[in-house]
């Protein structure tokens, strides 16, 4: 049998995640930066980068009804929408390789659980009968949030919501929640950081809405990680090394919507034509063309939405200068 290494495949995942992570990080500082400023009666010096409304998908939910129902493109944080319609178009056509490759979330939590396995020298296993129970808390946390905004809230309501103090400020509010730390969110996201010690990416598997919501829709991603039967030789490797602990060896398509599509399975593979992205013809996606599949469209659409005025927030830094002073009474309206 003729071995292969495609080792360089976590490599590349590796630099595109924690390249993707410094620039977010660097666009949090220039954020913190930027909202400093407004708080001390200042135009601020620096930009506001909008990169930082992609923590905002609640909204971004909100804006793509008003768009799709009145064809209004929010003004105020466009960039929000953009970011959420690139991981629903990567999810689409890519299985759900938004949360595999670019969320930041994402890269912190699966480095949380490889600095688990080192410490304690293994990650442990939710048993099966509780395993799925709890995996369906992002799937109703996900139709909760469905209900409320896109079957009860009419695009009045939500136009309305749009035009409100409270959502041209909900990025510095939401700046807040992580600076100025309730005691209740401190011991919330210690227990968080905890439980992603011993279990691999507990946040993302069992109470990401998000991520619930891409993975049911990259189930119609026509690429899938496919594996040949009489190209197999049984070594388990892809199965151990899943980060969604998926059984890999057990299945001739792996369907499952917790499937990232990070390729760590195809990556640890050591039998040429076993196992690979590919398309229901069985065609299959070379690791490279996947990568650049999945970059070339997320950023493609960011690219396209800077040159068509869909991606810079319209709000004037003198209108933020103004709200700033009641950021910490406004509440939801």
């Amino acid at each position: 049998m003729e071995k292969i290494d495609r080792s360089y495949v976590r490599k590349i995942r590796y630099a595109v995640q924690w390249g993707i992570f410094l620039m977010v990080a660097y666009a949090g500082y220039k954020f913190y930066i930027f909202a400093q400023a407004l708080e001390n009666g200042l135009i601020p010096a620096v930009t506001r980068p909008p990169s930082i409304e992609g923590f905002m998908p609640i909204g971004a939910l909100m804006s793509l009804k008003l768009w799709i129902t009145e064809g209004i493109f929010d003004p105020i944080h466009p960039a929000a929408l953009v970011i959420f319609l690139g991981a629903l178009l990567v999810s689409l056509l890519l299985k759900k390789s938004f949360c595999g490759w670019i969320c930041p979330v994402g890269t912190i939590s699966e480095a949380v659980w490889k600095v688990g396995r080192k410490v304690f020298g293994k990650n442990l296993a939710v048993i099966k009968y509780i395993d799925y129970p709890l995996r369906s808390l992002k799937y109703i946390l996900m139709a909760f949030f469905i209900y409320v905004i896109i079957i009860k809230m009419t695009p009045i309501q939500i136009a309305g919501f749009l035009d409100t103090p409270y959502w041209r400020v909900s990025d510095i509010k939401l700046l807040k929640f992580f600076t100025e730390m309730s005691l209740t969110t401190k011991i919330t996201l210690s227990a968080l950081f905890g439980l992603s010690l011993l279990y691999k990416n507990f946040w993302c598997r069992y109470l990401c809405p998000y991520g619930g919501l891409l993975g049911l829709l990259s189930v119609l991603s026509p690429i899938k990680i496919r594996r040949n039967e009489a190209a197999c030789i049984q070594c388990g490797l892809c199965s151990k090394n899943c980060p969604s602990l998926l059984p890999v060896d057990k299945k001739a398509t792996v369907n499952s919507p917790e499937c990232t599509g990070c390729l760590t399975c195809v990556s640890h593979c050591p039998a040429r034509h076993a196992l690979d992205a590919a398309l229901p013809n069985k065609k299959t996606i070379a690791p490279k063309i996947f990568i650049s599949g999945i970059i070339a469209l997320f950023f493609g659409l960011i690219l396209i939405s800077k040159l068509t005025g869909k991606w810079h927030s319209s709000i004037t830094y003198e209108e933020l200068l103004s709200l700033v002073p009641i950021v910490h009474t406004l509440a939801h309206p």
